[in-house]
């Protein structure tokens, strides 16, 4: 049964024609099923350029202007609205195919367009149809057309390559379907050799979902309840998470290693002694909460971004008095304090807490937030439908973003992809109502996720 409704799924939309050497793949099963999403965007567009549908349509199609929030206007270039468009990006240019509903019409809106800048040859061989014509940026424009399957390509330089595969995707009667876009719901799938995205949305939302291979995450396990299940959610950011018994060495590490960045001065080897005798006690359920950002000094230095964000995480613990024993020799550590439940470190930029309230121990860089989180934390637990449920703060991640200074950008790649981001996207965030997602594991170490973005009903 389960073989044949996956055989079903595969089946229900139009397949992608990708060509081969594709970079990037983008793919609308049915173009005239996408005015939600574009909905989305063009409201989104106001605030972030680079979301607006007039920074992006004019690279749907090598040669006509695809307008996703008018059909009929696809209609009139020949294009079939109701049918898919796949678009292939490779290094030397890309191809777009699409279905043609009117022939005739659709060879002369490509054909005006292609005449601009002249030679256009064309020529029909056994019911193939091949226009092309030298572009304005150097390379070749054109299109291969076969019954109702139009390829378009545009090159970067010599048009042989790209139309001679736009003539063998033409000449495909079933292309073949692609077994990660056919998983996931949505109107507009992107795809890549590290995972896939589908898209879809209204106006006032944005859903996201696909499978990524290469997140640096460690595998996780959906076990129905959590400790932390019954938690409102607070702060910039607020995740729980269900870790698997085989990446719970994994987690731990990712704490040691900011620790280490922090506290130069501590010894290595008692660091790796407590942090393997915490990852033997602790059974994957996981709390992370980000209150807030405050950035002081330069964030190219570890311990600035370290703390830069106010943090701490909870750990359920399966015995609390082996824990407690784990960490005594914390107590030796250059300028460790002893507090009545736990350790206090200092460190360069500030102090990291580890405290233990029964069986939860909470990791902190700050002392009001680790204390907030101790006194949040519930007796009794609650349901958790998915490996990990998120919810992030748009407002309070803008402004998080905005603390990425010109001079730290210059000096490190990272921190531009965040100023980036806070540039493209920050006005966006500020405007925004709400961001919650979830993620799982999924087959041969990669992850299953979900993101939903909200906007308010008016602006």
């Amino acid at each position: 049964m389960l073989a044949l409704a996956l055989a079903a799924t595969l089946a229900a939309a139009p397949a992608p024609r990708v060509a081969a050497s594709t970079v990037t793949v983008l793919h609308l099963p049915q173009l005239d099923q996408a005015q939600g999403l574009n909905a989305f965007l063009t409201r989104a567009g106001a605030y972030s350029q680079m979301l607006s549908p007039a920074s992006w349509s004019g690279e749907l199609h090598p040669l006509l202007p695809l307008d996703l929030s008018k059909p009929e206007a696809m209609e009139a270039m020949g294009i079939d609205a109701t049918g898919p468009l796949s678009v292939s990006m490779r290094q030397d240019g890309r191809i777009a195919c699409t279905r043609v509903k009117d022939a005739k019409v659709f060879q002369e809106a490509t054909a005006n367009v292609l005449a601009r800048n002249g030679d256009v040859r064309a020529g029909t061989v056994k019911g193939v149809t091949t226009l092309r014509a030298p572009s304005a940026t150097g390379g070749f424009g054109g299109y291969v057309l076969k019954g109702q399957e139009a390829c378009a390509f545009l090159s970067t330089d010599s048009d042989d390559a790209l139309r001679k595969e736009a003539a063998k995707l033409v000449a495909l009667k079933a292309p073949a379907a692609d077994a990660r876009m056919a998983t996931l719901p949505g109107v507009l799938f992107v795809s890549t050799k590290d995972g896939v995205v589908a898209l879809d949305g209204t106006a006032t939302g944005l859903k996201v979902e696909g499978t990524a291979t290469k997140l640096p995450l460690p595998p996780f396990q959906a076990r129905g309840t959590s400790p932390y299940g019954a938690m409102a959610p607070a702060g910039l950011l607020f995740a729980r998470a269900q870790v698997a018994p085989t990446g719970v060495a994994q987690a731990v590490e990712s704490v040691a290693g900011a620790v280490r960045s922090v506290c130069p001065a501590c010894p290595a080897a008692d660091v790796k002694a407590v942090t393997d005798a915490l990852a033997k006690q602790m059974t994957g359920q996981v709390l992370f909460g980000v209150d807030s950002v405050a950035v002081r000094g330069s964030l190219r230095k570890p311990e600035v971004r370290f703390f830069a964000a106010k943090q701490a995480l909870a750990a359920e613990v399966t015995d609390a008095a082996a824990v407690k024993a784990a960490l005594a020799p914390l107590a030796k550590f250059p300028g460790a304090k002893a507090l009545e439940d736990g350790y206090a470190m200092e460190a360069r930029g500030g102090s990291v807490y580890v405290r233990l309230k029964g069986k939860q121990l909470v990791f902190g860089n700050d002392s009001t937030v680790t204390q907030a989180m101790l006194a949040s934390l519930p007796e009794k637990g609650g349901p958790l439908k998915r490996a990990v449920e998120f919810t992030l703060d748009p407002k309070k991640v803008a402004r998080g973003l905005s603390q990425v200074s010109l001079m730290d950008v210059m000096g490190d790649q990272q921190l531009a992809a965040f100023f980036g981001a806070s540039t493209e996207l920050g006005p966006l965030l500020a405007k925004s109502d709400s961001i919650t997602g979830w993620l799982d594991s999924a087959p041969n170490g990669s992850h299953r996720f979900q993101l939903n973005w909200s906007l308010p009903e008016k602006n």
